[in-house]
């Protein structure tokens, strides 16, 4: 904005009809917005014409902020200071001398040699990132050293959050009050490349899309990219958000790009990943949540062995409204897991009628009840081998925890960053909240279980990097859940505790603790779906002495 102005210049812009303020220093002309103010016109007018930054930030964020900026700004004071212009760059210090680096070469009768002591993996941290309130974001933002995280993921997460603060944050309250998020949003996720990140494959799958990731080349995606775009996705704190713009995507896609036959993927995976078209994942039925092997959709096989005719109900589905397809599991055979098979049945095929669920959280997420009657699916959208489903499930059952992992950690994480902003800003008996010990304590709680669940987070991630599905599956499976379980529960003590803190703001919608008040409704959408705490905790236990028994375990 490059208009300047003087104090008093805006002091003469007091009136309703000519209504200026100051916040921070920059102008704004709320002549029009008093219609639209929700705490009405005369706490403006009380303003008009002054430095309004002192009650501005008392009532609202930054978000808000963002939100009107562009809008309502018409310049800045002149006592402002202008960013200065960048630093020349120093002249670059004589170049150190070079590290013993060995290359292992494999050459027949020839001994590698073995590296010197010398020969060590550099691994500087990376620069500091974001507000650098403590544990508000992962400790590799915050110039720790790291393992996992290199320059690749810093060029993403840079690219994801300026995204996320430009078109998302300044959003999301309208698009969770109305419960749908503009469809262009999760088209854009396709046109980045985005979708196409999110399917638990590495390297990036050029193969399925011809839209490359802007910040990293192909050949280095790795888990670990998967992990910062749902998490950056989370830092929104609405998982309604997040599951609209990935909820079905993320575990109804990957089962049909692994085991799909290829002239089924060749057919739609490119248009789902460009975010043309949406895909859903259908096992939850009315009376079959987390024990999935004994589903009751029925899928036939007809006389002439071309097509399955599946009748049956599936509930809290993810997404479906908007789907036009839908991976389903089925039962083809007899009880138990042993009958079960995944069908991708297609809206167009008919037969297919989705209806909206009014639920506690998740408002924008799309959750739905899904009714199939007579649907006629060809035998060549079979996923997978006949009666052999329960193995597709179970594979993909890791890589949905771990999603709901991410994002349960993160929203811990917005709990917490969101509380330390506000007790630094309220004052309680003639001081500020953060200077109050008990309040210092309910925030160092909800750092410890945050960092104990996000390392756990990154060594399973690591995990399922360095194992193919069939080992992770059989090895991973109990800690997956294990951590799911831990995550939810960070997510629920968080969300508690910032409500505390925040006292009234977090019983009321909107506002400074909108975040907060929509997060505690959000919950018990990640306590359940994916397999309810007591389900994984009791699975956790079971595989573990299990795969443990088998590796040879002594008692």
């Amino acid at each position: 904005m490059s208009k300047t102005f003087s104090a008093s210049d805006v002091a003469a812009h007091k009136k309703p009809d000519d209504l200026w303020i100051i916040v921070d220093e920059d102008v704004y002309d709320l002549t029009k917005f008093q219609e639209e103010h929700p705490g009405g016109k005369k706490i403006l007018t009380r303003v008009g014409g002054k430095d309004a930054s002192k009650q501005f930030w008392k009532y609202h964020n930054e978000s808000i902020l963002k939100k009107y900026k562009q809008q309502l700004q018409v310049g800045s004071l002149d006592s402002k200071v202008q960013a200065a212009p960048p630093t020349p760059p120093a002249t670059p210090p004589p170049a150190a001398a070079k590290q013993e680096k060995v290359v292992p070469i494999a050459e027949p009768g020839v001994v590698v040699p073995s590296p010197g002591p010398a020969a060590h993996e550099e691994r500087e941290a990376l620069d500091a990132f974001g507000d650098m309130v403590p544990y508000a974001d992962p400790s590799w933002y915050q110039s720790w050293h790291s393992p996992y995280f290199n320059q690749t993921h810093a060029d993403l997460r840079d690219e994801v959050r300026a995204w996320i603060e430009e078109e998302i944050m300044p959003n999301v309250t309208e698009w969770d009050e109305a419960k749908k998020v503009p469809d262009e949003i999760y088209k854009a996720l396709g046109q980045k490349g985005y979708l196409a990140g999110l399917l638990g494959i590495h390297p990036y799958p050029t193969h399925l899309t011809k839209t490359p990731i802007k910040s990293v080349a192909p050949e280095k995606w790795d888990l670990f990219h998967e992990l910062l775009i749902t998490d950056e996705l989370s830092r929104t704190g609405s998982g309604g958000f997040v599951w609209n713009v990935l909820g079905g995507f993320g575990i109804g896609c990957p089962p049909v790009v692994k085991h799909g036959k290829k002239a089924l993927v060749d057919r739609i995976i490119p248009k789902i990943l460009a975010g043309d078209e949406r895909i859903c994942l259908a096992i939850t039925e009315p009376d079959a949540g987390s024990d999935v092997a004994n589903l009751t959709c029925e899928a036939k096989l007809t006389e002439d062995g071309k097509h399955y005719i599946v009748n049956g109900e599936k509930k809290w589905i993810t997404n479906g409204i908007w789907s036009e397809y839908f991976t389903t599991a089925v039962r083809t055979g007899g009880e138990g897991m042993n009958g079960i098979s995944v069908l991708l049945i297609e809206r167009s095929f008919g037969g297919v009628s989705t209806r909206r669920m009014d639920c506690q959280g998740v408002w924008s997420s799309g959750t739905t009840y899904i009714t199939f009657e007579d649907v006629k699916v060809p035998v060549e959208n079979l996923i997978g081998k006949e009666n052999q489903g329960f193995k597709v499930i179970m594979t993909n059952f890791n890589h949905e925890r771990i999603g709901i992992i991410i994002q349960a950690i993160r929203f811990s994480r917005v709990c917490y960053e969101e509380s330390v902003k506000y007790a630094n800003k309220r004052k309680t008996f003639g001081t500020k909240l953060i200077n109050h010990a008990v309040i210092r304590m309910k925030l160092a709680q909800m750092a410890r279980q945050i960092e104990a669940s996000y390392n756990w987070l990154e060594n399973l991630v690591f995990q399922c990097q360095s194992m193919g599905d069939t080992e992770a599956m059989l090895k991973l499976g109990g800690a997956i859940a294990g951590c799911k379980a831990q995550s939810t529960l960070t997510f629920e003590f968080c969300a508690r505790e910032a409500a505390q803190i925040f006292g009234g703001l977090s019983y009321s919608r909107g506002g400074q603790g909108a975040k907060v008040e929509r997060l505690y409704r959000d919950v018990r959408a990640y306590a359940i779906p994916g397999g309810s705490e007591e389900i994984m905790l009791d699975l956790s236990m079971k595989q573990a002495l299990k795969v443990h028994k088998a590796l040879g375990m002594k008692l």
